[in-house]
């Protein structure tokens, strides 16, 4: 089949650079598709021009998704293009499904049995907790045990050596080299490993039995590579040995839109392409079919900030203007209430006068940076029994270490006597009390059937300023329980101390922002706690309503999707980029590398935006991010100027 007769027979129309890509089949060659640019179409259609043109065998050639739902998606695109004949013969997998064949035809070869994968979390949950109990001295809460999940597979993925992995852990204020080899020792111990091993035992098996890597290098001669800026490190190195440096590999990506650098997402394979493999070709789909102009432009601008990338521009092929629309407010908080209204328009079905020209079957998406961010306005919606619905909610909030510890000095609160909690949350709070001298107070106010504060002035030789403390938590925590929920947590904060222990433990303080909002409509201490125990299990039940078309999502759930409408949350310094600083030349390499992923994630949420972005402004909150968005009237603009660092620990 010819050219011509491929493209006429399938009505496949494409423009000049993605009818490039598809007949881009020999060798190494790098596509870097913009948002919006068609890459999904171009690549399904590289696979059918492949097998109808070039005459290659479908059993020949790989295709590596990120996810196993873009592994369907892929699939079904392509059996919709091309029919249900050959897909059977096509092979879509994620890197851990190759991985998976790999391990088990090794040990076909050696006559072993390998290592059983274990998938459950709660069972590798139960070992992490445990080991954690061991090296930390505490129980984990659910958020400890998600953190300590994610600096693991980091570890793993970026193939770090032990004083890494030592130097992360204590960026991270934990001890992870004693955690992660506890942990692969006693997965080892029991024959498992987890998705993480198993790439690092694929990979190790490939560079140690060239028989191995002959047999998978010659059923798999051709191998595109879909989303590779979300690639890690050892998910690159085990493509780069099934491909060799000259093969023929086809990688699809953006640096641009690498945002999963927690879980070690590796776009330098991206940038040194050219360098790594012989003779490679970097082609450029750089037309958006998404987003009007204006956002198409002011995005470009925007990621031009960024110096780690391929000189490239994103180019609009939609007229369009006065499509960003800057929405001007004197506090955060106020995008709560502006943003209810937003949803009761789309609930209430108005015309399209009525919404100023909205077609109420268009798609309103708000989106954020962090899971968090959206409860103070779940809290509302729900309060008002207005529709929505939320994509992939993270409910490490409700378990994190501030929110038991706000929750649990409550509830000490209104009963001074527990011990249990006590001995939870004593050192939290300036009363200074040594561990030994915790427990002797708990035996003497246990005897005296007192509180346990009050026992301080009952301790022989313990400091006179260490009882002056104690008396006066005591007093805080008597006045608080009358107080609101907001007026409590603000003297938990500032009065008590928590806040220094909090900025000591360098912990999320934006945690303590969304614990004040939602504790904005509660009147009591008591209703405070029923009412997160309520968005809690509300949100863990909430069934997806996807006839709603408001749309509550992360910029990371909203990656390769599309809205008529978005709403940016959350766009402040110390927020939205979590940290900035006075000057980009003063952050040592890894600062840098991570304030341009927070750039590159708020270039993915402008451009999920196809007819509308909203963003919020706030008077008493600076954005940079909405600066570097706006091209300055005079040509020679002034470099941007970050603002001093400031707050959301880790």
């Amino acid at each position: 089949m010819t050219d011509k007769e491929f493209f006429d027979k399938y009505a496949i129309k494409l423009n000049e650079e993605q009818q490039s890509a598809v007949r881009a089949v020999d060798g190494p060659v790098l596509l870097l598709a913009v948002p919006g640019s068609g890459k999904t179409t171009t690549l399904v259609t590289r696979l059918g021009y492949m097998i109808y043109v070039k005459g290659i065998k479908p059993e020949n050639i790989l295709t590596l998704t990120y996810t196993v739902a873009a592994t369907r998606d892929m699939a079904q695109r392509f059996a919709e293009m091309f029919g249900e004949d050959i897909l059977a013969r096509l092979e879509f997998r994620t890197i851990n499904g190759i991985c998976a064949r790999i391990i088990a035809y090794y040990g076909k070869l050696i006559g072993k049995k390998a290592f059983d994968l274990v998938t459950e979390d709660t069972r590798t949950g139960k070992i992490l907790s445990d080991i954690y109990l061991n090296h930390m001295g505490e129980y984990p809460t659910e958020s400890d045990i998600k953190s300590v999940r994610t600096l693991i597979t980091y570890a793993k993925n970026m193939m770090l050596g032990e004083r890494e992995i030592e130097k992360l852990g204590n960026d991270e204020n934990i001890k992870l080299l004693p955690i992660f080899n506890d942990y692969n020792k006693a997965l080892r111990s029991m024959s498992l490993m987890d998705y993480d091993d198993q790439m690092i035992y694929a990979y190790k098996m490939l560079k140690g039995s060239q028989e191995l890597l002959n047999y998978y290098k010659n059923i798999y001669k051709y191998i595109c590579v879909d989303e590779a800026q979300d690639t890690s490190k050892i998910q690159h190195m085990i493509i780069s040995l099934l491909s060799g440096s000259d093969g023929n590999l086809f990688m699809v990506g953006d640096e641009d839109q690498s945002i999963y650098g927690f879980r070690a997402a590796f776009p330098d394979a991206l940038l040194d392409f050219e360098k790594d493999h012989i003779g490679a070709r970097v082609l450029i789909m750089d037309k958006n079919y998404r987003s009007g102009a204006t956002i198409v432009e002011a995005a470009d601008y925007f990621i031009q900030h960024n110096k780690d990338r391929h000189k490239k521009h994103i180019v609009a092929t939609r007229e369009g203007s006065n499509n960003i629309n800057f929405i001007p407010l004197s506090v955060r908080s106020g995008q709560y209430n502006y943003l209810l209204k937003v949803a009761e328009r789309k609930a209430f079905g108005l015309s399209e006068t009525e919404q100023n020209g909205e077609n109420i079957k268009t798609m309103t998406a708000v989106l954020y940076r962090d899971n968090e961010s959206i409860l103070p306005l779940v809290d509302i919606l729900e309060r008002n029994d207005i529709p929505y619905r939320i994509k992939s909610m993270d409910m490490t909030f409700f378990t994190h270490r501030i929110v038991a510890d706000i929750v649990s000095i409550i509830r000490f609160a209104f009963d001074q006597k527990d011990t249990e909690l006590f001995m939870k949350i004593y050192f939290k709070f300036q009363t200074f009390l040594k561990k030994k001298e915790a427990i002797q107070l708990c035996e003497i106010a246990v005897a005296e059937n007192i509180d346990i504060l009050e026992a301080a002035e009952e301790l022989e030789n313990l400091n006179p300023n260490v009882i002056g403390k104690c008396k006066a938590i005591h007093t805080h925590l008597v006045n608080m329980i009358n107080e609101s929920p907001m007026k409590a947590i603000n003297r938990i904060e500032r009065y008590m101390g928590y806040g220094d222990y909090v900025e000591r433990n360098q912990l999320d303080e934006d945690k303590l922002y969304i614990l004040r909002r939602l504790a904005y409509n509660e009147d009591t201490l008591l209703s405070f706690i029923d009412r997160l125990d309520y968005l809690q299990e509300k949100l863990k039940n909430k069934e997806p309503d996807y006839n709603c078309k408001f749309v509550l999502s992360t910029i990371h759930s909203s990656k390769g999707l599309e809205y008529d409408e978005v709403y940016l949350m959350d766009v402040c310094d110390g927020v939205f980029p979590d940290k900035v600083s006075v000057s980009v030349s003063k952050l040592s390499p890894q600062e840098r590398k991570e304030f341009e992923e927070e750039r590159r994630l708020f270039y993915v949420g402008i451009t999920r935006a196809k007819n509308r972005l909203n963003i919020f402004k706030f008077d008493a909150e600076p954005s940079t991010f909405i600066k570097e968005m706006i091209r300055p009237s005079k040509e020679n603009r002034p470099k941007a100027t970050l603002k001093k660092t400031i707050g959301r620990k880790k």
